[in-house]
């Protein structure tokens, strides 16, 4: 992974353990970073049911964790929204996933489970943990306005200011997230999502294909397959670019599970940005992929160290 410059001088290298969550898989990983470099040490990936009862989607989430490392001091929690870090509670409005442990305060479920204190279980936004990942080890350069948008069940964004969450103001979507931008008369994931694809190409032709399948059909020339595309990524272009704008983004970087059809996105999506009203100086595909928010986290907990010696 490449280099970033330090979050702190006075930083030897930390093991971090860290929880991804997915839609229907969880990463615990051991994450060894001073701030200038990261890497994985280790790591458990496991597929969960998200619509399981709440005793047992909680032990399913947290048990690679516990196994991984028993006697870690602490965890650091990639979450989907919506979710609210500080209070630990998400109601995962719209995911249609996780209605067990919704409204349910998780820093003392995670906790308990891992033999820890609540204050020792810290969350973010997955799509934030993310977007920090690759901003801090997904290039050789770390633009101080930055923007990650992850495509997949649904379209998740961080906006970061000098490696920053920035969730209020004029300059971002309602929280920082872009999934509240509206295109074409309603919301973007309507347009841009794995369903609205799924869904688009099914409309048109009566097949049900996954977006791979209708990514792998595009590439062998099917005309409504690269219709089918280009349509939801343009539009995403056209959502993004008035508040990339706003942002004055610097970087722009695709990331997700889609982005791994970036080969296919990049001139709808270019294309997109300029009818909306302009491209940032940057725009690439994520370098770490699944990665990103394992190191992404582990950066976020290693910065947020530093901000209270620093205090």
């Amino acid at each position: 992974m490449n280099p970033a410059p330090p979050m702190s001088s006075r930083h030897a290298p930390r093991w971090i353990r860290v929880l991804d969550v997915g839609g229907s898989h969880v990463t615990a990983a051991i994450l060894v970073t001073d701030g200038r470099v990261a890497r994985v040490e280790n790591r458990v990936d496991r597929d969960i049911d998200p619509h399981a009862e709440r005793i047992a989607l909680l032990d399913d989430v947290t048990e690679p964790a516990y196994e991984l490392a028993p006697s870690a001091s602490e965890i650091v929690v990639a979450m989907p929204g919506p979710f609210d870090d500080v209070t630990g509670i998400g109601s995962f409005d719209g995911v249609a996933k996780f209605a067990s442990i919704a409204g349910l305060p998780l820093h003392h479920e995670f906790a308990r489970r891992l033999d820890l204190t609540p204050g020792d279980v810290v969350f973010l936004n997955d799509a934030v943990a993310y977007g920090i990942g690759e901003w801090a080890f997904g290039s050789a350069e770390r633009a101080r306005r930055f923007v990650c948008i992850t495509l997949g069940t649904g379209v998740g964004s961080a906006f970061l200011d000098d490696g920053d969450p920035v969730t209020e103001g004029s300059t971002v979507p309602r929280d920082g997230h872009a999934f509240r931008i509206t295109v074409h008369g309603g919301p973007l994931e309507d347009t841009m999502s794995s369903r609205a694809i799924m869904k688009a190409y099914a409309e048109r032709t009566g097949e049900i294909a996954t977006v791979a399948d209708i990514a792998a059909a595009a590439r062998a020339g099917d005309s409504v397959a690269s219709a089918v595309l280009d349509h939801a990524v343009h539009a995403l272009g056209v959502a993004l670019a008035p508040w990339l704008a706003r942002f004055d983004t610097e970087e722009l970087v695709i990331g997700g599970s889609i982005s791994r059809s970036w080969d296919l996105l990049e001139p709808s999506l270019r294309r997109g940005l300029a009818d909306g009203g302009g491209t940032p100086a940057l725009v690439r595909r994520s370098e770490l992929l699944a990665d990103a928010p394992l190191v992404g986290a582990a950066a976020y907990y290693l910065r947020s160290e530093v901000d209270v010696e620093d205090s």
